[in-house]
């Protein structure tokens, strides 16, 4: 029989999954994927963002409230497993949580990395998706370390050597890191400029450098815009109803203005061509 198809993400706290890869994992669920999600941290850090929760939700509910609000999330973009590792949230580089002994920051690297190894050897995913090693935009600790423990889970999870109780050896086949590419920025900022809105882009932000000469890879969600943003709402205690970057325009002109979430294939065991712009995670597999 041939193996299932799997796609696993690897994120850090409940609301990434909604904010990067949403629409990707949508489409290929729909396509009859198993889609995995890994969730660092319980996000006990996450500040409350709507107003409408302010003074309702203590410190020690924040954690139970964003594990609802993660079911919610990953049920709409149709996500078939999810996994939580269990750490705690860091919190913001330089703050004072990024102490706590307890913190996935200050978590050791072979036991994190070993817990997602496990993972890895029960789902047996062709496909893994995480955060690239250029995080300058966006140094969050856990984005960080979300990103050591997967490159090394992606390297040892094949390896029959490493920790054998942990289940049968597994090799995944690509490994990808999300891109938000500055075409994206300025096509949504165009777009509010032609429908008379105000942009949450500055000059600042549209004369940041893009990223775009890594893309590799490049998924077209455009009928999956109202799940991404459904997801996004989802997570009501931790996402501005209100945002103006997160729902300024509707999904039908987020669509119509940029409908690809973007990749860089970091890592493949199955040989891939550079000279074409991937338009499938499974591509070569």
């Amino acid at each position: 029989m041939d193996p299932v198809r799997t796609l696993m993400t690897v994120h850090a706290h409940p609301d990434d999954e909604s904010s990067k890869t949403a629409g990707t994992v949508a489409k290929y669920s729909d396509d009859g994927v198993r889609t995995v999600l890994v969730c660092a941290t319980g996000g006990e850090e996450g500040e409350i963002l709507n107003q409408q929760f302010a003074g309702l939700i203590s410190s020690a509910d924040i954690a139970d409230v964003r594990r609802q609000e993660l079911k919610k999330a990953t049920d709409i973009l149709g996500y078939s497993e999810v996994y939580m590792l269990g750490y705690r949230d860091s919190g913001m580089a330089g703050s004072q949580s990024n102490s706590n002994p307890e913190a996935f920051c200050n978590v050791a690297l072979d036991r994190a990395t070993s817990a997602l190894v496990e993972i890895i050897r029960k789902e047996r995913p062709q496909v893994l998706i995480t955060y690239g090693e250029d995080q300058s935009r966006y140094p969050h600790p856990d984005h960080l370390k979300v990103h050591e423990i997967s490159i090394l889970a992606f390297q040892l999870a094949g390896d029959h050597q490493y920790h054998p109780e942990l289940g049968q050896a597994h090799q995944v086949s690509k490994l990808y890191y999300t891109i938000w590419s500055k075409a994206r920025v300025i096509a949504l900022h165009e777009r509010y400029m032609q429908l008379g809105l105000e942009s949450p882009f500055n000059d600042e932000a549209l004369a940041r450098p893009g990223q775009d000469e890594q893309i590799t890879t490049s998924i077209d969600v455009y009928g999956y815009f109202d799940r991404k943003l459904g997801a996004l709402r989802a997570h009501a205690s931790q996402i501005d109803p209100n945002s103006q970057f997160f729902f300024g325009l509707s999904s039908q002109d987020q669509a119509a203005a940029y409908p690809l979430e973007d990749y860089r294939l970091a890592q493949s065991k199955v040989g891939t061509s550079f000279d074409v712009l991937e338009t499938d995670l499974f591509a070569g597999i």
